[in-house]
């Protein structure tokens, strides 16, 4: 009886641990918020002209990416690695993605529309004045500037890192691009998959 007891401990105990390590926080290279983070309302216009706030975030998972039409290198290339995640997972995960547009003044609606359609016309390519644009992308954990040029043709510095924004309206994480001496900073497509995975089952909500 003794013998049985002590084995019974120790496979509750086994079944302590298993449990224990499975629901264990994911341990990924992306920047995690253990408590996510309240994003604030706002009001964006998507490509097609139409109202955009924080509610278009709500009952999905989101990744949002910044960016403008005019981008030479990062914005074309993320959106591509951004249209394989979408097609690697919006069949088992519900989710969308948003292009951010933060030079308003070059990328109207309709370029954005034409841009977006490229890639994919399921993507949402939103953007707006600065002074509603600025207070999310800050929210966001992201960060973007323009110089003070006059010229028409003018760079948009921003952040080349991925937002994840879960069904709530919340920051959850961001993914970080890599950064290798003689290369444009990039997400890396195959780690981004498998992270939100990670992030998203454990964070169900």
């Amino acid at each position: 009886m003794k013998q049985l007891r002590i084995s019974l401990v120790v496979i509750f105990s086994f079944l302590l641990v298993a449990c224990s390590e499975q629901n264990s926080a994911p341990d990924v290279q992306a920047l995690v918020y253990e408590q996510a983070k309240p994003l604030s309302d706002f009001t964006l216009n998507d490509q097609n002209g139409e109202l955009v706030t924080k509610a278009q975030f709500m009952g999905q998972w989101n990744l949002v990416f910044l960016g403008y039409t005019s981008c030479p290198d990062i914005c074309p290339l993320t959106l591509a690695k951004l249209n394989r995640v979408y097609k690697k997972l919006h069949n088992e995960y519900p989710l969308q993605i948003w292009f951010m547009s933060v030079d308003p003044q070059r990328d109207t609606a309709v370029k954005r529309k034409a841009y977006i359609d490229y890639f994919n016309p399921d993507f949402l390519a939103v953007s707006g004045e600065h002074k509603n644009l600025f207070p999310v992308v800050r929210e966001l954990g992201l960060i973007y500037a323009i110089s003070d040029s006059q010229e028409s043709e003018y760079a948009v510095d921003h952040s080349a890192s991925v937002a994840l924004v879960d069904a709530n309206g919340a920051v959850r994480a961001i993914f970080k691009p890599e950064f290798q001496q003689g290369n444009v900073p990039l997400i890396n497509t195959t780690q981004l998959i498998s992270e939100f995975k990670q992030i998203a089952d454990y964070y169900k909500n």
